[in-house]
């Protein structure tokens, strides 16, 4: 279709017509709307797809949004009905046959769908102009590229508010509704209150957001009567409200909950008697009911008025507990109220309070409560009339004086006029209550610092308003009748509700001042009314002037009152009244006519005033300006003020903010405007400013004007009908004469070409004249951005903004001269203003898009030229310091939204090429030895390291769309400055050693970028840093001590990956190659840096691991020892916890690094640490430990700081350590052998065999499951061997785990000494480093009859790094050795066994008469009897006979040894069986018998073959110390080498006698 539009020349703007006649308005300016005649021709025009760079954006986008869907958790179907959409309209567009009109509408709309998908999946901003392209920032200037981007978030967040409301999240579509309504209420019945008070109560419930903490709607109160009814008995099903008011505004809140406060009127407590002694009447806090009603108020939640929620209650805890404390507290953590509470039924209603009733009649009738909102609705309708005052009783300070116990003080307020007498109902506690004219507070028992939180309404006349003031009395109330008749008010305060200008007390807080006085005169108001009632001077409400805290009496008044400057008093107040304003000028034009001689001074006042306060009295404010307009209708002096105040007020209600106030202008018009002769005024006003605009003369108003041309027309329509019906038609010719020239002035507006004229005429001419005079405005204004009013900043900036745009034009001629002109006056002074502005100033990125356009518009001519501009070195040096500064803090802090990509990357290419140019200023002016500038030269490789490393150049991190565009447009600028950088570090020479050790970091840094052609350029300097370190002090100490101090926090910071160790290690290698001196150093160098490469990315792999075990291996730090204490593995957590204590001395030096348990010294610390380590030993049965540390504290306490009182305490702990290691069994812990095989598995833990201490009585089978599961996709070997090639090398994992055994390592002191069992034992689990794994196989002809004699055994010998238990509960197994044991070996090893468990059960059975004697039994029958012993017959078939001496004489020595230790087992038989004897009950004493029996034969047989063996009569020694005794045998009967792994072997024969 072909629109032909009737239009003037509008400088190649283009016109967009709306609905409508006579409606328009230009693209470049959518505020100035234009009229005009239009005429329309109709002919077909076909769009067909030739380029379509929109069908191939919609292609990309869907790939690039189908790659991120499958992952998303949420938005997913919204995503996917926009995938949806968008292929539909791809087909569409594809099909070639749409015409113009409609392939625009879809263009619109696919690109709108892009945009917002892209929003909400919160990939890049796209930037488009007006017809939808893609702008192309190659081609658009820096200023223009940043408005598109303002302008393209405006509109996607104003898209996604309609999206998000369109989203239907109710029940029959009531959300929507509520959404599109202005104005909202909710209605709730209360039900029933169960609650079991005693007494009568006050239940106050309101709406109360407890984000913000505070209410947002009138109480609603409820007298409950002490028999569990309403005080009123006729309210009974009958207590409903509405609470109305409610805005959008308020629906938007994250939270709204019904709250319900509830106060008992009674006793000061509940538990004294209910008699007349006790003092009746005082109101006490009881307790709060909590409900969040987000969703019912919302719409989310369908609710009909017969379902009955259920509100808890929730008491006080103690009765001086404060209601809103306890109700923020109720809010956050909800718990069980014990079946009290509020039956309520609830509704949300759409509407205020009119509609409502004709909606929802049989809900909301005359009895139904109103509860207004604490403030104004959003919509004020004309004939609304409100004058509420809300007062909340903040809180207050009272000393107890005289008193020994803090008052219970109660504010009494009563609203008094200027002669003292109380305005009676004047004060209403809540809706649905009747006024009264006192009010009580809540009395809190015995507290000093009162906070009531308390609110109600005064409600006075609006006449009597400049009269009244609100009087407060302080008055402590005693719990008994008696004395509280006695007490007399101690305090007063007051405060005027309005000022001597006639505004009313403005919102807030106010800091009344406390007086104190005799009663009588604190009620006389001729003793106070003149004083100053607040403490601050804004706060004041009378006289204008306030007092400090400072003690003293007031002058002036006399009276005989005094401040009280120890107690203080808090109130707030919010006045929702429209008729009275806090403003003096609105004031002063809503009664113009007792000033008249200020009145033109009012009307210009009128458009600074706060157009929240002028909304609120619109139809006030529409009276006075029509009637000042009628009162003058013989003169025109006021009606171009009044003309100028009237499109200012509908200005405002075109603002977004105040668009719902077009109702009640309308309806003003319609029901409330009444001037007739406006329409003449208003007309001749309007066509003056059309004539004027249409000669090109200046007309400031007439954008604002053409704004309102709507309204003005409908006040002149509805005024001319109102003259002609009052004068029956009246002048209607001279009316529609005037009307006919009006339009022409239209016409003629639109037909003029003078704006166009005039604006090529100083474009051509004026630039040369205007751009200084514009520079010197500008240089100030911007060096006073900080501070200067908000307005003249960002206009300062739009006008520099729109300078810089035209000058980057190609169609305005030469402007070179003028932009370095900008350059020379503002450029340094912007860069200033960035770095003095905040980030968080409203126009830090205006300001910044400024210096960066302004740099993007210089080439090389422009630097060089204002490089010249600096008169000196130091000037110069300042200015590249500065600029490199806030280039770095820009880099790092981007002042734009993260999704703002395009203006980031241009930002960074013209930052680019500015770092570059400086850098070749300062090659040329400081790279000399005498010009050398190191902080200079610091700055730029900081700035160039920080540019490089920025999270928008990191290209891996990004799409493989978004990276392809990124390389496309602008290529990786990473390389060109790390390029830029190395050639710079080579050209130092002999000043590099000023950038060791600093710029190694920064170097390092920059190096783990994971490009590859960027690592081979910049690693070079590694070996550069170190050759020129060695030639400078012989070494490169500092270098490595930096590289290894940086290096943890880079690699974890996600830096670094194997590629980067190979390339690195190769090519310090190769370079070390050719210099023979440094080799071995860089090769050492190169193994540290590798290693500890290697173990940095273990631990980053394994942080992301949710096991325990696994961050265990790689923490081992401090928070190790929390690991274990979650774990329950006190030993381990001890031995973590005690690496730190000993970095610490027994000195009272102060701690410089350690903070613990607010300790200070050296030596406090570390015995904090101390008593923590011995507690955590003694729960992980590790006594010997904790005795260790204890001596280490006794030393301290008795001989350095002499502290017996302590050191006794320590001997008493320290006993029962030793007397537990003695009496209480400690069950030894399984190891277990652990081997993680195959590549799947991190480094760490590849191919590797780690010892695991086990936890007590914790099986194998237990302990593998555990594993497995922390490996769910491992396989586990169920053999013990060791994993072939096949296994390690393949992709998966496998797991083996089989048990090993402790091998025992007795301390030196212990050795050859006769210690009991009970402390051996412990170290045959603890401080053990090798473990033991043995395997019986078969070799040679086996005899059935005797499997010993084939029975070889393979033994695998581990070695921990370290010894078990330690500061972990495993240790890779770094040592491995296999050995095999002859059967005579092991033959050896079973009987060295076995005489073991017999000693051991000995001295058990000594040291514990109340063993049973089973065990016993068992043992030493299965030894003794023939049925069940054969050992010592097989061990003489298979080895002591003459053809085994002949064949093995290497085993000459072993064969004694075994002989040695079957003849030692009779002895210690013969020791069992005596004890047997003496503990066996009479039904086992002929088992006994025969075992004695038995025992005689084998003794027989044994001495004579082995000869004889003697033990120590154990009688004898019973009474001194028989548990040690046998123990010093035990060197003899049994090999302690053999038992930790060594040759088998018999020591010389020790007899009993020794």
């Amino acid at each position: 279709m072909r629109y032909k539009i009737s239009l003037p020349d509008f400088s190649d703007d283009t016109f967009f017509c709306l609905s409508g006649w006579y409606r328009g308005y230009l693209a470049k300016n959518k505020s100035q709307q234009v009229r005009a005649h239009i005429y329309i021709l109709f002919n077909e025009e076909v769009v067909i797809s030739a380029e379509m760079p929109l069908v191939k954006e919609v292609t990309t986008t869907l790939r690039e949004w189908g790659s991120i869907w499958k992952q998303l958790f949420t938005h997913v179907k919204q995503v996917q009905r926009l995938m949806w959409e968008l292929m539909e309209w791809r087909s569409q567009l594809l099909s070639g046959t749409l015409p113009s009109d409609e392939f625009k509408e879809l263009k619109q709309k696919v690109t709108s769908k892009i945009d917002y998908g892209n929003k909400i999946l919160e990939l890049d901003l796209v930037v488009r102009d007006e017809d939808g392209n893609i702008l192309d920032p190659e081609r658009t200037n820096v200023i223009s590229l940043f408005r598109a981007h303002e302008e393209a978030t405006a509109k996607i967040n104003e898209r996604i508010k309609e999206e998000q409301s369109n989203i239907q999240t109710d029940h029959s579509g009531i959300s929507a509704r509520i959404q599109s309504s202005p104005t909202h209420s909710l209605y709730v019945f209360v039900r029933n209150f169960v609650c079991r008070i005693g007494e009568d109560s006050e239940l106050f419930m309101s709406l109360y957001d407890p984000i913000k903490q505070t209410i947002i709607s009138e109480n609603y109160l409820v007298r409950w009567g002490s028999k569990g009814f309403p005080k009123e008995i006729d309210m009974l099903n009958n207590l409903k409200v509405v609470f109305t008011d409610l805005g959008n505004k308020d629906l938007s809140r994250e939270k709204i909950y019904l709250i319900c406060q509830i106060v008992r009127v009674g006793r000061m407590d509940l538990k004294e008697a209910n008699n007349k002694k006790f003092t009746q009447g005082l109101r006490r806090p009881f307790g709060v009911a909590v409900m969040d009603i987000s969703d019912i108020i919302k719409g989310k939640m369908e609710c009909d008025e017969e379902k009955q929620f259920f509100i808890p209650f929730f008491p006080v805890v103690a009765e001086n507990d404060f209601l809103h404390t306890l109700l923020n507290k109720v809010t956050a953590l909800r718990g069980d109220s014990g079946g009290q509470g509020l039956w309520v039924t609830m509704k949300a209603l759409v509407g205020d309070i009119v509609q409502i009733r004709k909606e929802y009649p049989h809900l909301v009738d005359r009895s139904t409560v109103v509860a207004r909102k604490l403030g104004f609705p959003e919509i004020i309708m004309p004939g609304d009339v409100r004058n509420d005052i809300y007062l909340t009783l903040q809180g207050g300070d009272f000393d107890k004086y005289n008193k020994t116990t803090q008052k219970n003080v109660e504010v009494i307020m009563w609203v008094c006029d200027e002669e003292g007498k109380v305005i009676q109902n004047s004060i209403c506690l809540g809706a649905g209550d009747k006024p009264v004219s006192e009010y009580r507070s809540v009395i809190y028992y015995q507290v000093k610092q009162a906070r009531w939180m308390e609110t109600f309404k005064v409600a006075v006349p609006l006449e009597e308003m400049h009269r009244i003031h609100l009087r407060f009395m302080f008055r402590h109330r005693s719990s008994q009748e008696s004395k509280d008749k006695s007490e007399k008010n101690f305090a007063m305060a007051f405060v005027r509700l309005m000022k001597d200008d006639g505004t009313v007390l403005q919102d807030g807080l106010h800091d009344l001042i406390v007086f104190k006085g005799d009663s009588k005169r604190m009620e006389d108001v001729s003793c106070y009314l003149s004083l100053p009632s607040t403490r601050h001077p804004h706060g004041d409400t009378h006289k204008g002037a306030g007092l400090n805290r400072s003690p003293s009496n007031v002058s002036g008044g006399g009276g005989g009152l005094s401040v009280s400057s120890r107690d203080t008093f808090t109130i707030s107040t919010l006045v929702c009244s429209t008729k009275l304003t806090q403003n003096v000028g609105l004031l002063g034009l809503l009664k113009w006519r007792t000033r008249p001689e200020l009145l033109r001074e009012n009307l210009e006042k009128l458009k600074i005033i706060d157009g929240e306060e002028v909304v609120k009295f619109l139809q006030d404010t529409l009276d006075a300006l029509f009637n000042i307009m009628m009162e003058h209708s013989q003169t025109d002096n006021y009606d171009i003020l009044v003309f100028d105040a009237l499109i200012y007020i509908i200005g405002l209600i075109a603002d977004r903010k105040f668009q719902h106030f077009n109702t009640v202008l309308e309806a003003y018009i319609k029901q409330h405007f009444s001037a007739t002769l406006a329409y003449k005024k208003l007309m001749s006003v309007l066509k003056r400013y059309l004539d004027v605009s249409s000669r090109g003369e200046q007309c400031e108003p007439i954008l604002r004007t053409l704004k309102a041309l709507e309204y003005i027309f409908k006040f002149i329509v509805r005024s001319r009908m109102l003259y002609s019906q009052l004068y029956e038609g009246k002048e209607q010719a001279e009316f529609e004469e005037s009307l006919r020239r009006l339009f022409e002035s239209i016409n003629n507006l639109m037909r003029t070409d003078y704006t166009t004229t005039l604006l090529l005429r100083v474009i051509t001419y004026c630039r040369d004249v205007l751009l200084p005079m514009m520079l010197r405005e500008l240089s100030g204004a911007l060096a006073s951005m900080a501070d200067g009013p908000h307005d003249d900043r960002r206009n300062s900036l739009e006008l520099l903004n729109n300078i810089l745009e035209v000058l980057s034009r190609d169609n305005v001629g030469e402007t070179f001269q003028h932009i370095q002109d900008i350059v020379v006056s503002l450029l340094r002074i912007i860069n200033q203003t960035v770095i003095t502005m905040g980030r968080e100033h409203a126009l830090i990125s205006r300001v910044v898009a400024c210096m960066t356009a302004i740099l993007s518009e210089m080439d090389d001519h422009h630097y060089a030229k204002y490089i010249e501009t600096f008169g000196g070195t130091t000037d110069l040096v300042d200015f590249l310091m500065e600029s490199f500064l806030l280039f770095k803090d820009l880099i790092g802090k981007h002042v734009y939204p993260s999704d703002w990509m395009a203006m980031i990357m241009v930002q960074n290419r013209v930052f680019l090429r500015a770092i570059n140019t400086y850098a070749d200023t300062m090659n040329q002016k400081f790279l000399n030895n005498d010009d050398f500038e190191v902080q200079l030269w610091n700055n730029y490789f900081h700035l160039a390291v920080a540019f490089i490393t920025q999270e928008s150049l990191q290209l891996q991190h990004f799409s493989p769309t978004k990276r392809n565009k990124i390389l496309a447009k602008y290529g990786d600028m990473r390389r060109l400055i790390g390029f830029a950088i190395r050639d710079i570090w080579y050209k130092l020479g002999s000043h590099k050693i000023c950038f060791i050790p600093g710029m190694v970091g920064p170097i390092l840094e920059m190096t783990l970028i994971p490009d590859e052609e960027l690592r081979r350029a910049t690693i070079p300097i590694f070996f550069d840093m170190i050759t020129c370190e060695h030639s400078h002090s012989g070494n490169f100490q500092k270098f490595e001590n930096e590289i290894i101090l940086k290096l943890d926090h880079e690699v974890e910071g996600g830096g670094g990956d194997e590629r980067y160790i190979y390339i690195t290690s190769t090519y310090l290698l190769d370079c070390a190659a050719e210099k023979p001196t440094l080799r071995p150093q860089v090769q050492h160098f190169v193994a540290l840096v590798k290693g500890l490469l290697i173990r940095l990315l273990d631990y980053r792999t394994v942080m992301s691991d949710d096991s325990r075990n696994n961050r265990m291996s790689c923490t081992v730090n401090l928070l190790l020892r929390d690991l274990h204490l979650e774990g329950e593995n006190y030993t381990e957590a001890a031995y973590t916890l005690l690496l730190h204590s000993r970095l610490l001395k027994w000195s009272d030096d102060m701690c410089s690094q350690f903070e613990f348990h607010g300790s200070q010294t050296q030596r406090q610390l570390k015995e904090t640490l101390y008593d923590t380590i011995i507690d955590y030993f003694d729960k992980g049965k590790m006594w010997e430990e904790a005795i260790t540390l204890c001596k280490e504290l006794a030393e301290q306490y008795e001989n350095e700081i002499f502290d017996y009182e302590l050191l006794s305490r320590r001997l008493e702990k320290q006993a029962k350590f030793y007397e537990n290691i003695m009496k209480i069994l400690r069950p030894k812990p399984d190891y277990f052998a652990v081997g993680f095989y195959g590549q799947g598995y991190p480094p760490f833990l590849r191919n590797k065999v780690f010892i695991h201490r086990g936890k007590e009585y914790e099986r194998r089978e237990d302990f593998q499951n555990q594993l497995t599961s922390q490996f769910p996709s491992s396989v586990r070997l169920n053999t013990t061997t060791m994993p072939g090639d096949d296994i390690k090398n393949s992709p998966l994992q496998y797991i083996q785990c089989f048990t090993v055994q402790p091998v025992l390592e007795i301390p030196p002191r212990l050795k050859n000494k006769p210690v009991p069992d009970q402390i051996i034992n412990f170290y045959k689990s603890n401080y053990v480093q090798r473990f033991h794994y043995s395997r019986p196989v078969r070799k040679g002809p086996v005899d059935p009859n005797n499997e010993f004699a084939s029975m070889w055994i393979e033994r695998t010998t581990f070695t921990t790094v370290y010894k078990l238990p330690g500061i972990l509960r495993w240790f890779e197994a770094t040592d491995m050795k296999h050995t095999t044991l002859s059967p005579l070996e092991n033959a050896i090893e079973t009987m060295e066994s076995t005489n073991e468990k017999i000693l051991t059960m000995i001295n058990q059975y000594q040291a514990d008469l109340s063993l049973p004697i089973n065990p016993l039994s068992m043992l030493l029958n299965g030894i003794v009897d023939p049925a069940v012993m054969g050992g010592f017959a097989k061990y003489e078939k298979a080895f002591f006979t003459e053809e085994y001496t002949q064949q093995h004489p290497e085993d000459r020595d072993k064969l004694v040894r075994l002989k040695d230790l079957i003849a030692w087992q009779i002895p210690l038989l013969g020791g069992g069986i005596s004890l047997h004897g003496k503990r066996v009950t009479d039904d086992l004493r002929p088992f006994h018998e025969r075992m004695e029996e038995c025992f005689k034969q084998l003794k027989k047989k044994v001495e004579k073959e082995y000869g004889v063996r003697e033990l120590p009569d154990l009688d004898e020694r019973k009474s001194t110390r028989p548990r040690s005794m046998l123990r010093s045998f035990r060197q003899s009967i049994i090999s302690i080498s053999s038992m930790q792994g060594s040759e088998c072997g018999t020591p010389t024969k020790c007899h009993a006698d020794r």
